[in-house]
This record gives structure tokens, C-alpha cells and sequence, in this order.
């Protein structure tokens, strides 16, 4: 009974990503909708600047808790309503939020872990344990394992609060100008008149941010080739 009440928030975040998901409130934030409601779109947020932030920055932070797999489009969202220094500043807050209520419901629910923790944290402790910050920096700029999932892990790894709000808002916030960048560059290839297919990846607006987000995913495995050769020219 101990162990369910203190799962229990974590629980209910749970269930509030399925009924989110499952709702289909993620296809109001579809490319082609906001595209068709533009105008609508527009006037909204000139005629009602802080409430359409806070509105957003409420869902961001609700999909983030949560961890449900569309984050991403309320994030290309942000980038298409409100451009890409706005929409980065803007979603910086929810996902930084987000973040810390999933953080905070995970670590009562795990509270001081397991012998047996789950195997992608048993791949993260060997080098969160050498090296805290530096590990933590990296788990959050480089896009290799998903964002819920660093949360989670960092977590149950008992990552210091102060540790996991810089890592997160700092890395978080590098890969959303990434990001939101992106979901400009769609919407003004909507806008445009074209249509959403393979060929808007060839899209300058979209091409450059891919790439961006690509160089980081590569980045593991080019450090750690370095590593390899520095290992044999010294041994």
C-alpha cells in the first residue's frame, strides 16, 4: 500500500498523457490545421499575447509531464505560431516545467531505488557516477535517448535538483531553437502553398535544423572514437 501511494502521482501522470494522446488534441497542432487556421491563429495571439503563451506553455508542460510521444508537435507548434525566438523562449518554460513534475513524481515513486534498476539506467550509472555533471550535461544535448526517459532515469539516478533544472533548461532550450526553427521553416512552406511531403525536408528552413539535430545525434559515437584512438596511441 506504501509502495502504490507513492506511485500514485507518477500513476496519474501516466493516465493523463493516454487520455491526452488519446483525446486527438495533438491533431489540432497538425502542420496542415494551423495552416488552415492561420488567420485565426494570428489574431488570436496579436489580440491576446499572454494568455495564447500561457495557454501554450500549459500544454508543453502538460504533454512534457506526461511524457507522451507528441511532444514534438506541440513544440513545432510553438516554432510555427510564434517564430523561432519566441517559440524557444516560449516552450523553454514548458518543457523546463514539464520536466520537473515528471522529475519530482518519479523520484517519490522510486524513492531511494532499486537494487535492480530498469537496463537503460543500469547503462547510465556507470557514467553519471564518475562524472555527475558532465554526464548529466551531455544525456540532455545530445538527442540519443528520448527526453521523458533522461527524466525518468536522471531520477532514479537521484540527480541533484539544481543539476537537473540547469542540464535540462540548458540543453532542453539548445535543442528547441532546433526544433522550433523546424516548425517556422514548415509553416512557411505550408504557407506557401505546398504540401506536406518527403520534399520539405529539402526545405532550407527544415534542411539546416535536421542537419543541426543530426551532428548532435552522431556526436556519441564521435567521441567515442576519439576515446578509442586516444586509448591505443597511449597504451
Amino acid at each position: 500500500m506504501k509502495r502504490l501511494r507513492a506511485a500514485l502521482p507518477l500513476l496519474l501522470l501516466i493516465l493523463a498523457g493516454i487520455v491526452l494522446f488519446a483525446s486527438g488534441a495533438f491533431a489540432r497542432l497538425h502542420p496542415e490545421h494551423l495552416v488552415a487556421h492561420q488567420r485565426e491563429l494570428h489574431t488570436q495571439i496579436i489580440e491576446h499575447p499572454w494568455l495564447s503563451r500561457l495557454v501554450y506553455v500549459g500544454v508543453l508542460t502538460l504533454a512534457t509531464a506526461t511524457g507522451v510521444p507528441g511532444t514534438i508537435v506541440v513544440i513545432l507548434a510553438g516554432g510555427f505560431a510564434f517564430g523561432v525566438v519566441d517559440g524557444t523562449l516560449t516552450s523553454s518554460v514548458g518543457l523546463t516545467m514539464g520536466s520537473l513534475i515528471l522529475y519530482l513524481a518519479s523520484r517519490y515513486a522510486f524513492g531511494s531505488g532499486s537494487k535492480h534498476p530498469p537496463a537503460i539506467v543500469a547503462k547510465l550509472h556507470h557514467g553519471f557516477e564518475r562524472h555527475p555533471v558532465s554526464y548529466t550535461l551531455f544525456l540532455r544535448f545530445v538527442p540519443v535517448v528520448p527526453f521523458g526517459l533522461v527524466t525518468v532515469s536522471l531520477a532514479w539516478l537521484r540527480c541533484r535538483l539544481w543539476l537537473f533544472l540547469g542540464a535540462t533548461w540548458l540543453g532542453g532550450t539548445t535543442m528547441l531553437v532546433f526544433e522550433t526553427s523546424i516548425g517556422a521553416g514548415l509553416g512557411k512552406a505550408l504557407s506557401q502553398g505546398e504540401r506536406i511531403g518527403p520534399h520539405m525536408l529539402m526545405h532550407s528552413d527544415v534542411l539546416w535544423p535536421l542537419a543541426a539535430i543530426a551532428l548532435l545525434a552522431l556526436l556519441p559515437l564521435l567521441i567515442e572514437y576519439i576515446a578509442r584512438r586516444w586509448r591505443s596511441t597511449h597504451h
